[in-house]
């Protein structure tokens, strides 16, 4: 049992984590780093305490300043979201030898699993299939990863072996470019996760990015909250996330369900985690890994399951059993859930900056927004760009694709570019309402300029030629002054008090 938890991130994952203790009358405690200082979770934690300056390495990959804070806060539990050390194992056993509580799976999990590598050999040898790769192998240098590639084949992922979200990744078409592709992934892998060792990774074409939400209690019951659909990506980030997915039939979810169910339970699985798969066009499925964490995406599980997981979390690692069995999960509607992050989808998704002047977030039935910004919240280079997520509900995956036009219709945000325009373009495309996608899509076969017929264009620059037209037309009316230097209404005063 424990009454303090500090929350080890920052951001929208930060509120949601620090929301669901208040729920349940746990008190809460921020680490910020100086770029954070006026940031969201610092103002809803009961305490905050600083930790370091703006880059990372530097605040929130500091395991022993996160320590000290939660000694110096009395905090009995560290919740650590996802990102920065959610994966790291050695921060799970600080925290056990500094006797608080980890949110989150046992260190052995997290070694077994957390590294990309061991994870695959893991599961292999308990009958889950694997994408081709660099298995049974340890830390491979530069010149290992060259000599092996060629018998991978092209095209191949580098992939960092620590964290995800994309981190570390880089994809190779052939021999000659990858030197500087393994420079460049071992650098941003070094920098998001203190660790710079990659491995290699068959690209399997044509696929889709399936997951299966796995929540496990340390009396033996491992279940899965079914899947979520994660194909639409750009550079191996994830955009858009839904469930239940359109690709799906009852057949391969309870076959996929019982083999991720299965890949937990080879490495004595305890709490929240996800197992990701790559499924073809065959429907041939293979693991992918598994994030030892929560996902971004969680809130899409949610919404069409009904289970908060963040409480679960909390409530396995108070030492209680879980409170579902695997015949209560049902499926309830359908939910997708869009990014919404600080990048102009019109400029590359280049990165934008500055300070959000106005923010009005959609509401209605079946809506949510996850959060971690306010107007006047300074948006900084130095952390992932996302600024909230925007999820919906719906009977049907229909009345949530039409639901989410609605709400991201509403959505405002005023002071840096968004890439709402892409999502509302997005939830146009008929091949994504026809659920015809993989994760290639965004790249290969959708642009949001070509999605764009210029009708809207026009209609705006119709409105801009009469908005002018009128400002001209009312700066050009000139009201006289009276002849008189008193108003209408003192004369007819006047006139009344005279003739009384």
């Amino acid at each position: 049992m424990f009454k303090k938890v500090l929350v080890a991130n920052r951001g929208e994952i930060a509120v949601r984590i620090i929301r669901a203790c208040r729920e349940i009358g746990i008190e809460t405690v921020a680490v910020f780093s100086e770029a954070d200082r006026m940031a969201l979770h610092v103002r809803y934690a009961d305490e905050a305490y600083l930790i370091g300056p703006a880059p990372s390495r530097e605040s929130y990959l500091r395991q022993d300043k996160i320590i000290e804070v939660a000694h110096k806060s009395s905090a009995d539990a560290v919740h650590p979201g996802y990102g920065f050390l959610a994966e790291r194992e050695d921060f799970a056993q600080a925290c056990a030898e500094a006797n608080l509580v980890f949110i989150g799976p046992k260190p052995s999990s997290i070694a077994a699993m957390g590294d990309k590598m061991t994870a695959r050999e893991t599961v292999r040898k308990a009958g889950v299939p694997v994408v081709p790769g660099t298995e049974d192998v340890g830390n491979l240098s530069d010149t290992d990863l060259l000599s092996i590639a060629p018998k991978i084949g092209f095209p191949l992922l580098i992939k960092a072996t620590a964290g995800g979200g994309g981190k570390g990744m880089r994809e190779v078409t052939s021999i000659e470019e990858m030197p500087a592709l393994l420079v460049s992934a071992r650098r941003e892998a070094e920098s998001s996760f203190g660790d710079g060792n990659v491995y290699l990774e068959k690209l399997v074409e044509g696929a889709r990015h399936i997951e299966f939400q796995i929540l496990a209690d340390e009396y033996g019951t491992v279940l899965h909250l079914n899947e979520r659909e994660c194909s639409i990506q750009r550079r191996h980030q994830k955009l858009v996330e839904e469930s239940p997915s359109p690709f799906m039939d009852d057949e391969l979810r309870q076959k996929m369900g019982s083999v991720a169910v299965k890949a937990a339970q080879a490495v004595d699985y305890v709490n929240a985690g996800t197992i990701e798969f790559l499924v073809d066009k065959d429907k041939n499925f293979y693991f992918l890994e598994m994030n030892t964490r929560l996902q971004v995406e969680h809130p899409v599980t949610e919404m069409i399951t009904g289970i908060d997981i963040v409480k679960e979390q909390i409530r396995i690692a108070r030492g209680r059993p879980t409170q579902y069995k695997q015949e209560d999960i049902k499926i309830n509607g359908a939910a997708i859930e869009c990014r919404i992050n600080a990048e102009d989808p019109y400029n590359n998704f280049m990165p934008s900056t500055g300070k959000i002047a106005h923010s009005l977030l959609p509401t209605g039935p079946g809506i949510r927004v996850d959060s971690g910004v306010y107007p006047g919240f300074e948006v900084s280079p130095f952390y992932d760009p996302m600024i909230s997520k925007l999820i919906v509900w719906g009977e049907t995956r229909a009345q949530a694709i039409l639901r989410m036009r609605r709400a991201l219709e509403e959505y405002r945000i005023v002071g840096v570019r968004t890439n709402i325009p892409f999502h509302q373009t997005l939830m146009d495309s008929h091949r994504f309402m026809g659920g015809q996608y993989d994760t290639r899509f965004v790249e290969e076969r959708f642009s949001i300029q070509d999605e764009q017929d210029g009708t809207d264009a026009e209609i705006a620059a119709v409105l801009a030629t009469l908005v002018a037209h009128f400002d001209t037309q009312r700066s050009a009316q000139f009201v006289m002054r009276n002849e008189r230097d008193t108003s209408n209404w003192k004369w007819v005063g006047r006139w009344e008090r005279m003739h009384r």
